[in-house]
């Protein structure tokens, strides 16, 4: 979870600003795009991975185990999680098309997070697209990451929950 909350935090708070110092519009647009895609697979087997042993280790338990607050915390994270993956694919799918909108992935951007008046159409619309999705997405990983402590916590002052929660990540 760390590195699909990092990452995005990173590139939206520096590098998106960073780019500003690459004279050409163009280039630009291909450093984000490269490091993007470079980013891309770090970040779907970081979050890939939690999800996987997150929603393994959930078929372990049965809901008669835990408390009504842990069960909807559980509930939460179920749902926190599952946005957080659906949000990181359109990211990733949305930023792999919006590089795909000039040849050699140079799309020219005034800044990682506005087009310039030379982004092609398609492309200006999915980096609107991506100013949302990506706060979007750093919020609900942010909120899995949250929850999972409070779990942790809560495993800490329960000994059956405790037992259960060293089943799951």
């Amino acid at each position: 979870m760390a590195a699909g909350f990092g990452g995005p935090l990173f590139g939206r708070l520096a590098l998106h600003q960073a780019v500003k110092d690459i004279h050409s519009e163009a280039e630009r647009g291909k450093v984000l795009a490269d490091a993007w895609q470079r980013y891309n697979l770090v970040n779907a087997i970081s979050l890939g991975t939690a999800a996987a042993t997150w929603f393994i280790g959930r078929t372990m338990i049965s809901g008669r185990s835990i408390d009504e607050e842990t069960r909807n915390l559980v509930r939460l994270k179920d749902v926190l999680l599952g946005a957080t993956l659906a949000t990181s694919l359109v990211n990733m799918v949305s930023g792999r098309e919006m590089s795909e909108q000039a040849p050699g992935r140079a799309v020219p951007i005034r800044d990682g997070d506005t087009p310039s008046p030379r982004t092609p159409p398609k492309a200006a619309g999915l980096q609107q697209l991506l100013n949302v999705m990506g706060p979007l997405n750093i919020a609900l990983t942010a909120g899995v990451i949250g929850v999972t402590t409070v779990l942790a916590m809560k495993s800490g002052r329960s000994t059956k929950w405790s037992f259960i929660s060293r089943l799951l990540p």
